[in-house]
């Protein structure tokens, strides 16, 4: 008579047995889990992070359209007469192009106007101090280009264009006139002397009969555009784009968003049709998910899944562009799944491999493995609610080398690129705008009777160094000045990059406005001395700085009112030093 496997069995092998099949089933549970939680909080995470990118490049657009839209009020006020003879007009339509390209330079640096007899005039600034001025006086004809030095600076060195510039014939021209509305934007086309892809903010001018006499208009150039996608750097597979509501592509991080036409230029590229299957179907994704809901896409940030080319889950948020602007434009990110779950992936393979492995070792280990995955997942999930709060300056603490760490790092280094300027190193325009705000939240509830000081830099021949020597010189400068700031100031102060060339600094606690009067003094002291990186390129090459102060709460009690006041002041001090800081 055969023997049951039981009787079969030591009593030590016996009793073993159950209990090393209840640690292996616990292990797989574990890390069942283990992978679950790990999977949930990277989506939220992502979700959140996605979220915020859409947001960044769609802030960044709906600052350049408004931008736009005052431009062009400086350059053709509401009331005023609409310029009838160019050369009668010339003077005081370059007076105000002139400021008008002074309000957003970077990117609204070209304002025109061309009327319905074929005459054009238009300034293009490429300096603080130099321009273009552009017109075509007669009825026909092609542009004479003339260059100026300031406001006022006489006409010089005239050329006359090879080709001819009909201005009628200019999409900008034609999409203003057959549009009802006062305002309105033209559609995205490649322009015809850069090849890059230009939008254009116009506004109809009409004569004192009501009828339209000419149109103003202001280039957005979105050659910028794409280079902020690029920068976006969510993962290392990550594709980030703008595109129309049919789908034509306005900019995009990867690849090509323009093609080869058939004339010999380039004509835009649809999402539809584009190499980059990721961003194919991410847009079709998107675009599904539109036309299934009835009112269509809402202008709200949403996020979503869907399966990508490989077969693999891909995560994407998108946002439309609000309609008040003018531009059916939607801003999407798209992100692999398995761009954030690598390291849970690899986790989750090592512990089912030591758990087969080693059953006795893993019943001892377990309890204490699982616990520090819990708590560690625990933090991810904190980190998650942080982001999903807009908190983006508490990154979660990193205790760990393996997988789990390297998922925490790679939070935490996302949301520092958020928060840092990637040239300088500095904190960006978003973090210095969120210090402030708890600063002011900070006084508010403790009472502190210290004030605080907002200073706002602008530097007045930063473009000279572009144009002369390069935009790789211009960006070193740009770390220097970083430098020379941050140790210009104490421990605790911070130091941020705005925007371009302009800096602004949140002096933590002051005593005074004698006190911040005089740390004012001290960083223009320190911002006189000759620049280190053109020693041995331009060694007197002068590089004025003014500095504005806005002191808490005497000059503001919010953050928009703090920093118009220190522009304000910066502005009011750089006009008081303008002549002694115009290189000419």
């Amino acid at each position: 008579m055969h023997k049951r496997l039981t009787d079969r069995l030591s009593l030590r092998r016996l009793l073993t047995l159950p209990y090393a099949v209840l640690v292996l089933a616990l292990v797989l549970l574990m890390g069942a889990l283990s992978w679950r939680a790990g999977r949930d909080t990277v989506d939220t995470l992502s979700a959140q992070l996605l979220v915020e990118a859409v947001q960044r490049v769609a802030g960044t657009l709906e600052r350049q359209v408004g931008g736009a839209d005052n431009v062009l009020e400086a350059a053709f006020p509401t009331g005023r007469q609409t310029p009838i003879d160019l050369q009668a007009d010339m003077a005081t339509l370059r007076e105000r192009f002139w400021l008008a390209t002074s309000i957003h330079r970077d990117p609204n640096n070209y304002v025109y106007y061309g009327d319905r007899r074929g005459h054009f005039m238009g300034l293009w600034r490429f300096s603080e101090q130099e321009a273009e001025l552009r017109l075509r006086t007669s009825d026909t004809g092609p542009r004479t280009i003339h260059r100026i030095s300031g406001i006022d600076g006489p006409l010089r060195s005239p050329v006359v264009e090879d080709k001819v510039f009909e201005p009628r014939e200019r999409p900008w021209y034609q999409s203003a006139m057959a549009t009802p509305a006062p305002l309105a934007w033209t559609p995205v086309y490649v322009d015809f002397k850069t090849q890059d892809l230009i939008v254009t903010r116009t506004k109809r001018l009409g004569n004192d009969a009501g009828e339209p006499e000419g149109v103003g208009a202001t280039d957005l150039p979105l050659k910028q555009l794409n280079a902020l996608l690029g920068r976006l750097a969510l993962s290392e597979n990550a594709v980030a784009m703008v595109v129309e509501g049919d789908g034509r592509l306005v900019g995009v991080s990867r690849g090509a968003h323009l093609k080869a036409g058939g004339t010999g230029g380039h004509e835009r590229l649809n999402a539809r049709q584009s190499p980059d299957t990721l961003v194919a179907q991410t847009f079709e994704a998107v675009a599904g998910r539109g036309s299934a809901e009835a009112q269509g896409l809402g202008t709200a940030p949403q996020t979503f899944s869907f399966t990508g080319p490989d077969g693999h889950a891909v995560q994407v948020g998108y946002v439309r562009l609000a309609p008040a602007l003018g531009l059916d434009w939607l801003v999407i990110a798209a992100v692999p799944r398995a761009d954030y779950l690598a390291g849970v992936q690899r986790g989750f393979m090592q512990a089912a491999a030591i758990a087969g492995v080693a059953t006795v070792v893993a019943l001892a280990l377990g309890w204490a493995v699982l616990g520090i995955v819990t708590r560690e997942l625990r933090q991810l999930a904190e980190a998650a609610r942080r982001v999903g709060d807009g908190v983006l300056d508490e990154p979660p603490e990193v205790h760990r080398n393996d997988e789990l760490g390297e998922l925490a790092r790679s939070f935490a280094d996302m949301q520092r690129r958020l928060l840092t300027d990637q040239l300088t190193g500095l904190s960006n325009r978003s973090a210095i705008l969120r210090r402030i705000e708890d600063r002011i939240l900070q006084q508010r509830r403790r009472g502190d009777r210290w004030p605080f000081a907002v200073v706002f830099i602008d530097f007045h021949r930063f473009g000279d160094i572009n144009d002369r020597f390069g935009h790789a010189i211009g960006d070193t400068v740009l770390k220097e000045i970083g430098q020379r700031l941050r140790t210009g100031v104490r421990i605790g102060d911070i130091v941020s990059r705005y925007a371009g060339d302009e800096f602004v600094l949140l002096l933590e606690s002051v005593e005074s406005r004698a006190d911040a009067e005089a740390a004012r003094a001290h960083l223009e002291r320190t911002m006189a001395q000759p620049l280190q990186c053109l020693a041995d390129i331009a060694p007197d090459h002068p590089l004025g700085a003014s500095f504005g102060i806005a002191l808490y709460p005497d000059d503001g009690q919010d953050t928009e009112t703090l920093l118009k006041h220190a522009d304000a002041d910066m502005y009011a001090r750089k006009q008081a030093t303008a002549p002694d800081a115009d290189p000419s």
